[in-house]
């Protein structure tokens, strides 16, 4: 039997998510071997060219290939691995998917700030810029529930980690970052429910996440707005 793929993981890291989530949806067996970031162990750093996470250890006649970076390993799945088509057939509607994977890592940059500025009026700047960049998402969706509609798609591995932070932090104030938004709300509702986004993090995800706003001193815990 051949041995399962093995994704190099932290409990936090929205692009660990994205390719387990991928990983689920193809169907593809596979273990995970948690790490702390702050506290790298040797044999990852001597793998991991970036000393970053995922990593996906692909085992190969005794030996293994190593692939970083999550669009990479996403991509490699979906070109290697049976079950359900996660990009599109169509090679221009492909590459636009791709171009909106991109645009959930842009926002992931932007939440990376939301999260962790101590100043008030920093985070505020950064609510307004999600709440744009979702507002363009808002224009881009149609009937759903996934991002192209009935079919589950890469943009949906990339987009369901964004949400999930929300879940936190919904439960601290409501910033309004979504108000107004139909499309998205109804999006983020769909993708929450899904099995392999349920699966792609461990049950303690918000205690977790809420210990490292802890850390950070987030501004985003003294926020106290409520929505107009």
């Amino acid at each position: 039997m051949t041995a399962p793929l093995t994704l190099i993981s932290h409990h936090l890291c929205p692009y660990v998510q994205r390719a387990a989530i991928a990983l689920s949806e193809k169907g593809v067996p596979f273990e995970r071997v948690y790490i702390d970031l702050a506290d790298k162990p040797d044999w990852v750093l001597k793998i991991s060219p970036l000393g970053k996470v995922p990593l996906l250890r692909i085992p190969q006649d005794g030996s293994e290939a190593i692939l970083f970076e999550s669009s990479v390993i996403c991509e490699y799945l979906e070109e290697t691995q049976p079950g359900p088509k996660l990009h599109p057939a169509d090679p221009l509607t492909r590459a636009r998917h791709r171009g909106w994977m991109e645009f959930g890592s842009a926002i992931l940059s932007d939440l990376w700030v939301y999260e962790t500025t101590q100043d008030t009026e920093t985070l505020e700047a950064k609510r307004g810029v999600l709440k744009a960049k979702f507002a363009t998402i808002e224009a881009e969706l149609g009937d759903g529930p996934f991002f192209a509609g009935p079919n589950f798609s890469l943009v949906d591995a990339v987009f369901a980690p964004i949400f999930r932070y929300f879940d936190v932090f919904d439960t601290i104030s409501d910033m309004g970052i979504f108000d107004g938004l139909p499309r998205v709300a109804a999006w983020r509702k769909a993708l929450a429910a899904r099995a392999s986004v349920k699966a792609a993090v461990t049950a303690d995800y918000p205690q977790r996440l809420m210990e490292f706003l802890r850390k950070h001193e987030a501004a985003l815990l003294r926020s106290g707005r409520t929505a107009a």
